[in-house]
């Protein structure tokens, strides 16, 4: 891990380059509003979208990169399956995952979960309030016990995934449907973190504790150094 921790942004860029209504709110992409406000405080952080060459992700992206931050909507299928296993080795030994929105399907965070990642959703933008259930965790430092967001797309339980380790946040929408939106996960030595909200159509990203809640994930899923571990047979000496 290098004394400055990297950041990767990933973004598949695509409703930027085919919604003008998108292009209005972010011009840059979802990745560049991430990536900007990262670099505001301090981070070394390098973006990569969907129709670089390997997707920007090359093993020297990876290698490099401590904390991946994803975004993907309508190109899931599109991710190279070499790359998807390039990613989740890196997970597994060491690398952090921020999981934004609609990245609860994409193949790197499906692989990882082991289940279908489904859930209930309505897209019509109404108000968000996420509460802070685990207020002793660092994802939570700095917020208050609540925050709203004033348009975001609904997304509802049941949400097919395994037991988080921690939960941090919960949703409330107006049409009353709850969802576990700050969810943790351990696997091999790397730490995830799935965070809810982010539809496209929304100016989410440009929203103050949104952005301090990634921000205080990506510290968190920061790698440490830890040891490292051999599998298979060991006789005692």
């Amino acid at each position: 891990m290098s004394s400055t921790p990297v950041i990767t942004v990933w973004n598949e860029y695509q409703h930027e380059k085919i919604n003008s209504e998108v292009a209005k709110t972010y011009p840059n992409g979802i990745h560049e509003a991430i990536a900007q406000h990262l670099q505001s405080v301090g981070l070394s952080v390098q973006t990569a979208t969907l129709d670089q060459p390997e997707h920007g992700l090359t093993d020297d992206v990876l290698e490099r990169t401590d904390v991946l931050i994803w975004w993907g909507h309508i190109a899931h299928e599109k991710v190279r399956d070499d790359i998807v296993d390039k990613i989740h080795q890196r997970v597994l030994s060491g690398m952090g995952l921020i999981a934004l929105h609609s990245s609860h399907f994409s193949k790197i965070f499906k692989r990882l979960m082991g289940t279908s990642c489904n859930l209930k959703y309505r897209a019509t933008g109404e108000k968000e309030r996420i509460w802070v259930v685990d207020p002793a965790h660092p994802i939570a430092s700095g917020l208050n016990e609540c925050f709203e967001i004033p348009t975001e797309e609904m997304y509802g339980e049941f949400f097919d995934i395994p037991n988080p380790d921690s939960l941090v946040f919960i949703s409330w929408f107006e049409g009353g449907e709850v969802f576990r939106s700050g969810c943790c996960f351990h696997r091999g030595k790397g730490k995830i973190f799935y965070f809810r909200p982010g539809d496209q159509a929304f100016p989410t990203y440009h929203q103050l504790e949104v952005l301090q809640v990634i921000t205080n994930a990506v510290f968190w899923a920061t790698p440490t150094q830890a040891p490292d571990i051999q599998f298979g047979k060991r006789l005692l000496k």
